[in-house]
């Protein structure tokens, strides 16, 4: 396939950004795909569009992952209309008195909640949504931290779902080229010291925290602070408990209403990911993690957090009816991400069928050496994660290509840096992607608009990327990672230091000229 295979995931993402209609964009893409796979025909494109949308919601995975979403929906109200939501504010105001310390909440709890990206949104999201409201952080804030941690952390944490998913595609490329002396989980270690932008992304977080905003992060927290508009005047959240749902069963409710759910919802997805993956057969948890299903775990968790929701609204006296509107009201919170999810994944069916992925790959190939292969992989993987969306999705791609390239280029040595650089490419591109899916759930779970969220985290995520890009590019000069993520993290304290400076410097200029 030639370059029309790029212009489907150009059209979704120009058209997001300029019109501020994820939707719309997104249907119109796949359109766009469908007219070249149909050789221009527009109503040949209609039938492949629609087709296509069927496809990607009768896959069983992802039809597992859609009810698994509308539970995590009903879950969360549940929360909210017991007074969970409102109990955890009741215990936490007194000590979360400033806005730095209410964000530092959301980026500790997400460090903590390593095993999924997706219940890590869930979670931080719902624990920290109304405290920040109080202190007027605005939603484009708060989905920067949930965006920024859950991934990252997912990626190099201790035990999760991403790492026995890595894991597996490393085992297949080794197994494909014939490495016997090298094994995966072990190389997959060795490579979490290069996967530079998620342990720069993790930093990057607190020092914002600490620091000062810039661009337009700052304009959104200079707004909230001033007019208390938690989004963009004349924008929507893509969800809002409050408005689908009402007011909160009981406006003073216990902390436990809050905490068991999350509680149920941690301990049987994890429970799940054993478990599915063949633990009570006597596999090791790395081996069980990477052949289980993750949409039939996290499903059961998801099922376990409504259904203790459930239970303890009924305890607390709500009604049948009551009880069944609020099942009815959380799935209605998530039917606007359910449909950007449908076509995000649609999205990644149009560029599987034009070959997006393999003419990046193929275009860049042929001039590559083993100096410029970790900064090319690196870059290669942002885009293609970029354009569809899914970090998975390409390290799917490019793990069984890129791995043998870096054997043959390099040797056995070259091989956990290129895994790192695929990892990392991966991330960012899933990152300031608008239709992402991890993207999509910091938005939900944030109650920001979604938009507004990729437009604000874009250059925030940009500076870590900036700086693995050159940290890649340097390595064989170096060669150490230690050398190199140590000068990372310097030069971005600085930088983000600086541009934090030049900002409020500018705003203090401004407000002076006004005064």
């Amino acid at each position: 396939m030639d370059f029309l295979s790029v212009i489907p995931p150009i059209v979704a993402v120009a058209l997001a950004i300029i019109t501020k209609r994820v939707l719309l964009s997104l249907f119109v893409s796949i359109w766009v795909g469908g007219l070249i796979a149909a050789g221009g025909n527009p109503f040949e494109a209609v039938g492949i569009t629609f087709t296509w949308l069927k496809d990607v919601m009768v896959d069983p995975w992802n039809a597992r992952f859609l009810v698994m979403t509308a539970l995590l929906g009903c879950g969360a109200a549940f929360m909210f209309k017991t007074g969970g939501s409102q109990g955890l504010i009741n215990v936490l105001e007194k000590k979360l008195t400033t806005k730095k310390r209410v964000q530092f909440l959301s980026y500790f709890l997400g460090l903590i909640i390593f095993f999924n990206d997706y219940v890590n949104s869930v979670i931080v999201g719902n624990a920290s949504k109304d405290i920040s409201a109080k202190h007027k952080i605005s939603r484009e804030k708060l989905s920067y931290v949930l965006d920024s941690t859950a991934a990252p952390i997912a990626t190099i944490g201790p035990v999760s779902d991403w790492i026995g998913f890595q894991v597996s595609l490393i085992a297949g490329a080794f197994a494909s080229i014939g490495i016997v002396g090298m094994e995966p989980y072990f190389a997959f270690l060795q490579s979490i010291p290069w996967n530079f932008y998620a342990i720069l992304c993790l930093l990057a977080v607190p020092m914002i925290i600490a620091g000062k905003d810039f661009g337009p992060m700052a304009k959104a927290e200079e707004r909230a602070q001033k007019t208390g508009k938690l989004i963009p005047e004349g924008s929507t959240p893509l969800s809002s408990v409050d408005q689908d749902l009402g007011e909160p069963y009981k406006k003073e409710g216990s902390v436990w209403n809050f905490i068991l759910p999350l509680v149920a919802l941690i301990s049987v997805g994890i429970w799940g990911l054993w478990y599915v993956g063949g633990g009570a057969e006597g596999k090791s948890i790395m081996d069980a993690l990477a052949d289980t299903d993750v949409s039939v775990a996290l499903t059961w968790g998801a099922f376990a957090m409504t259904a203790v929701g459930l239970i303890l609204g009924l305890i607390q006296g709500m009604g049948f009816k009551e009880s069944e509107e609020t099942l009815l009201g959380g799935i209605r919170t998530m039917l606007p991400a359910l449909i950007i999810i449908i076509l995000a994944w649609s999205i990644g069916t149009v560029t599987s069928e034009l070959g997006t992925a393999e003419y990046v790959v193929g275009a860049t190939e042929s001039w590559m050496t083993a100096g410029l292969l970790p900064f090319l992989v690196f870059v290669i993987a942002m885009f293609i994660s970029f354009a569809t969306g899914t970090s998975w999705g390409t390290m799917s791609i490019l793990t069984p290509i890129a791995i043998p390239m870096a054997f043959n280029f390099g040797g056995e040595p070259l091989i956990p840096i290129i895994i790192g650089a695929i990892f990392a490419g991966a991330i960012f591109g899933d990152h300031i992607s608008p239709i992402s899916d991890t993207t999509v759930m910091a938005s939900i779970f944030a109650e920001s608009d979604h938009i507004a969220h990729v437009n604000t985290q874009a250059p925030y995520a940009l500076v870590p990327a900036s700086i693995t890009g050159v940290l890649y590019l340097v390595y064989s000069v170096i060669g150490s990672s230690i050398v190199l993520l140590a000068a990372g993290i310097i030069v971005q304290f600085f930088l983000l230091r600086y541009l934090g400076n030049r900002h409020a410097k500018k705003y203090m200029e401004a407000e002076n000229r006004i005064a």
